[in-house]
């Protein structure tokens, strides 16, 4: 499954653990917010001023990587 833009904080958090290293490189510290549930990664990024597809390439780089 790919990360999308569409899922919410806490569902990549849950689903790819191994992503948590990509939210604090982004700064995004969203894993403690009661936020987290309900934002999307869109939302997150916009709220933060961080690049969505840069911060999706690094999401699903992860995720990836520890897939294999």
């Amino acid at each position: 499954m790919k990360i999308t833009k569409d899922m919410t904080i806490g569902e990549v958090i849950k689903t790819y653990p191994q992503t948590m290293p990509v939210f604090m490189k982004f700064q995004m510290m969203c894993f403690g917010c009661g936020m987290a549930q309900m934002e999307t990664l869109e939302q997150g990024c916009t709220a933060h001023g961080i690049d969505v597809d840069k911060f999706l390439e690094a999401l699903n780089k992860a995720a990836e990587e520890e897939s294999e």
